[in-house]
């Protein structure tokens, strides 16, 4: 039996398309939620939930009880800044010399359509002859805020492995750097221009407090690398400072996360070094905090958390990540096992929460975020043959 013939690729490819038209920016994902609600009923889900952030999560339950698989694929995309830069129609799901083209086609649209029909393929082909439940999760507000929305997910499914279906060129990922936010204020105290002696010039605290936290060494891991600080955004008040001694400024730093390291940790070294800054320097007044994230779903309800989004990593040796390794081998791919370079839901599942979590999807990474975001169709149909091996590895 061919797990993907001529019948299921067209299928696969509607599902694709149909996703890739309904925008579906941060904040603003119904339209695609009513879709893939849709293609669960066509494709034989057994029930399809949407939850208080408006996270929509499809289940087939298999004809015994057992293992819960999630998984996980974010249905919220980056905007469009200007369509005319675009060859094809951002939102038109055309397909142009075996690319179908639309913002969201890798990053993740594409792997959602596969996981859904991959699922739905295993649980027929199977006559539902397995022990345990299939989830299929269309995750919202991923782009700003990865993780948060998610734990509503596993609170309310509690998976035992979870699936990440960010672009991967169908490689096996096993790990990643987290993501923190960090913020460093200064306060000064504002005076007329014409007399700065009178005040305290918070912009100039903050050069300094700047050039020392550059000089901190960041630390390493064998296999994920540097734990980077890089300064992302800087902001002085008042704005425009018209003939005002700023008393005000705010820095905003990206550290990428190891994995072990905690909210504490992070900060400690920062904040050892504005402490010994303090006792040279009388007038310095500064505090170093995580940024608070606040966002609005479009179901009325509000994310709101730290940006601290932990790294995770995975042996080579591990049960599941050879389960998924030996499910893809067996349909013909040949996955290089690797880590993610950027931030995704593992950090919650892995990160947070400690559940076995394999990142596998179609597509490259690099095509993210891009204008004429698209997929080739060939590897949204391997994505979807791999999710399928990696449910018969794991279920039979």
């Amino acid at each position: 039996m061919e797990i993907m013939n001529q019948q299921r690729k067209e299928e696969l490819t509607k599902i694709c398309q149909n996703l890739l038209r309904q925008q579906s920016y941060s904040g603003e994902e119904s339209k695609v939620v009513e879709a893939i609600k849709g293609w669960s009923k066509e494709l034989g889900f057994d029930d399809c939930i949407v939850d208080e952030y408006g996270n929509v999560i499809c289940h087939i339950k298999g004809n015994k009880p057992g293992k819960k698989i999630l998984f996980d694929g974010h249905i919220d995309t980056v905007p469009v800044p200007d369509d005319s830069k675009w060859t094809q129609a951002p939102f038109g799901g055309e397909i142009v010399d075996g690319k179908i083209y639309g913002r969201g086609a890798s990053d993740m649209k594409g792997a959602v359509s596969a996981m859904l029909a991959a699922c739905s393929y295993f649980a027929k082909d199977m006559k539902k002859e397995f022990a345990g439940d299939l989830y299929v999760a269309g995750v919202v507000h991923e782009e700003i805020f990865e993780g948060v929305s998610a734990r509503k997910i596993s609170d309310n499914i509690k998976p035992d492995y979870v699936v990440i279906g960010e672009a991967s060129r169908l490689n096996l990922k096993i790990g990643q750097r987290g993501r923190g936010e960090i913020v460093i204020e200064t306060f000064g105290k504002p005076a007329h221009s014409a007399n700065p002696e009178k005040g305290i010039n918070a912009v100039y605290k903050m050069s300094k407090v700047i050039d020392k936290v550059q000089s901190l060494k960041p630390i390493n891991h064998p296999v994920l690398g540097d734990g980077i600080l890089v300064l992302t955004d800087i902001k002085s008040s008042p704005y425009p400072g018209a003939s005002v001694v700023p008393d005000y400024c705010k820095a905003t730093f990206d550290r990428r996360l190891l994995v072990g390291e905690t909210k504490e940790s992070v900060l400690k070294p920062i904040e050892d070094l504005l402490e010994e800054m303090r006792k040279e320097d009388s007038e310095l007044n500064v505090k170093v905090s995580y940024a608070i994230g606040v966002e609005k779903c479009y179901t009325g309800e509000t994310i709101e958390g730290e940006r601290f989004f932990p790294g995770w990593l995975y042996e080579e040796e591990d049960e599941f990540v050879q389960i998924a390794y030996k499910g893809l081998k067996e349909v013909g791919l040949e996955p290089e096992v690797t880590q993610y370079s950027f931030c995704t839901n593992g950090s919650h599942y892995a990160g947070e929460k400690g559940i076995k979590t394999i990142g596998f999807g179609p597509s490259q990474e690099n095509l993210a975020h891009t204008i004429d975001e698209y997929i080739e169709e060939e590897q949204l149909f391997n994505g979807a043959l791999g999710y399928y091996g990696i449910l018969k590895s794991l279920y039979l």
